[in-house]
């Protein structure tokens, strides 16, 4: 905010639309900063910087090349079009950088086929808020569909990217990947759902095609899930979640995963959590719902690159 409105809009051009969006918030809650507290901060970053070393020397080539090395071909795409394409994006990505409740009014009356490769082609915590901004009679017919894609032909995606133009007058082509779809990306999706809906979800799945709702849930890792990860990968969990949502997400945990818990904390952490939770009192079931989701949000994110294993029914995530 400090750089001013065109300076700050060059900056947010480099970042990805989750980083644009919590910004975008961080920045909405700002009020009564003083000229001191600007300049201390402003100090600060500059101290940082200056610890830093080839500031500014990188190219897009050289992104590249990095991140396929670290991440490999197929997960480097995506982030790679996320960092240098940036807000610029269009057809289906551009769909990434959207309001997601305007996404669901933009497809909700499209063929429930186009609907579930949408959802598929964008990452799994936006098509899980997408989902659930559906009308309900479609939701299961969704999710089958994508769990039933095998993945799709260039021109196809094309031809899809073409509709989306026309709905909100871009021009541009989608970058032909077909990795997309599949009974694990419909787990990864229902995974970061509400849990009464992805109960009532599976259970449709369930009676139209028992396999394939079976399938999907036998992929799927929720919170009980945790109590089977193992030790090392629990203490690198707790590392990267609060106290307070651990607090909020153990109050509807079952016994197993609380004892998972706090057989990996230290004995006085283990015992300041217990006295918090004892003291704690009554809390919203959607408040233990949403910092549950968080945590498997994390636990999912540090499986996906590597540094946890989630065993058993989280190898859909591995």
């Amino acid at each position: 905010m400090a750089l001013g409105e065109a300076d700050a809009a060059e900056v947010m051009k480099h970042m990805g639309p989750k980083e644009v969006q919590k910004l975008g918030m961080a920045m909405t809650q700002l009020s009564n900063v003083s000229k001191g507290q600007v300049k201390s901060v402003l100090n600060d970053f500059v101290d940082v910087v200056d610890s830093q070393t080839a500031l500014g020397m990188g190219t897009e080539d050289y992104v590249r090349t990095v991140l396929v090395n670290a991440l490999g071909e197929e997960k480097a795409g995506g982030l790679i079009d996320r960092i240098l394409l940036g807000s610029s994006s269009k057809g289906l990505d551009a769909l990434k950088w959207m309001d997601l409740r305007a996404v669901a009014e933009l497809i909700r009356l499209e063929h429930p086929q186009i609907i579930a490769i949408v959802l598929a082609y964008l990452d799994a915590d936006q098509s899980s808020e997408i989902l659930q901004a559906m009308p309900e009679r479609v939701r299961h017919d969704v999710v089958m569909r994508i769990a039933s894609i095998d993945g799709i032909q260039p021109s196809a995606l094309r031809e899809l990217d073409l509709i989306m133009e026309k709905s909100f007058s871009n021009k541009t082509n989608v970058k032909t990947s077909t990795s997309f779809g599949g009974v694990k990306a419909a787990a990864d999706i229902l995974n970061l759902v509400d849990s009464s809906v992805e109960a009532a979800l599976v259970e449709d799945i369930k009676q139209v095609d028992a396999d394939l709702g079976q399938s999907i849930q036998d992929k799927m890792f929720v919170f009980e899930n945790l109590a089977e990860v193992d030790d090392r990968g629990i203490q690198t969990i707790l590392r990267e979640i609060s106290s307070d949502s651990l607090a909020i997400a153990l109050k509807g945990a079952d016994e197993a995963v609380k004892e998972k818990v706090f057989s990996n904390m230290s004995k006085r952490a283990a015992e300041m959590l217990h006295d918090d939770l004892e003291v704690r009192g009554p809390v919203k079931l959607s408040d233990v719902e949403t910092a549950q989701k968080e945590i498997l949000m994390t636990a999912r994110r540090l499986s996906d690159s590597g540094e946890i294993s989630l065993g058993g029914k989280g190898e859909a995530f591995v």
